[in-house]
Parts: structure tokens; sequence; C-alpha cells
């Protein structure tokens, strides 16, 4: 019995990406088809490759990162020493996102008192609307944001 193979066109196909992106993974070591002549053709293995690179972009691994977690798969060294370094790689990863997080929700904070300030200045404009304003002491208002 042969096994599966498949053209760079199924591949982009099934996994939604272009023949480009495919070529790149291929560059950077992640993917490794055989040749035809100018054809890839590429094996069951390469497809799981594919994927398990996929899954990692989606949990923001970087390349290196993917390629040695695969690497360590291919070569064997045994499911333990895989499984530790992958904690320790999701550990970073989520150490990092908590970070962003954070600043995220101190950004939101800011733009959330900026806005308080913005609607009451808008509604002590809208009671003033009488007075006539100088460009100066709008400014002025602003500044104070």
């Amino acid at each position: 019995m042969t096994e599966a193979t498949y053209t760079i066109t199924d591949l982009a196909r099934e996994f939604g990406l272009t023949t480009r992106a495919i070529r790149f993974y291929e560059d950077q070591g992640l993917l490794h088809p055989q040749r035809a002549g100018r054809n890839r053709i590429y094996a069951n293995g390469d497809r799981v490759r594919l994927k398990l690179t996929l899954r990692g972009k989606r949990l923001g691994l970087s390349l290196s990162e993917i390629r040695e977690l695969i690497d360590m798969y291919g070569a064997a060294k045994g499911d333990r020493q895989q499984l530790q370094r992958f904690l320790e790689v999701l550990q970073n990863r989520r150490s990092a996102l908590e970070q962003q997080r954070e600043d995220i929700e101190a950004v939101l904070g800011e733009i959330a008192s900026f806005e308080q300030q913005c609607h009451a200045l808008l509604k002590k404009s809208a009671g003033n609307k009488t007075k006539k304003r100088s460009r100066a002491g709008a400014q002025k208002q602003l500044s104070e944001i």
C-alpha cells in the first residue's frame, strides 16, 4: 500500500494557504517534500508538520520554536522531553500574553478616562453655547486632558 501524497496545491487548498506560504515554510526547514522534476511531492508527514506549524502559529509561537518542537518529535528523543519543552514554550507564551493583557487593560483605562473628560468638556461647552470661545481656550481645555 502506498502512502498518500499531496501536491502543493492540495495542501494550499486544504489549509487555506497560498502556495507561496507553503514554500516559505519549506524554506524555513519546516517541510521536506520530495521532488519529481520541478514538482514538489508532499508525504503525509509533511501534511502533519504543516498542520502542527499552523497550530503553533495560532498559539503565537515563533517559527524557530515550532521547528524545534517538531524536530524533537521527529528525532524520537522521547515524549517526556518533548512535552517538557512544549510546556516551557507554552508557559513563556502565556506569560507574554498575560503581560499584553495587562498592557491592554491599562491603555483601555486611559482611553476611558480621556473619553469621560471629552464628554465632560462637550457637556460644558454645550452649556456655554451663548459664549464665544476663543481657539486658545479650546486648546487649553484639550491640553488638560
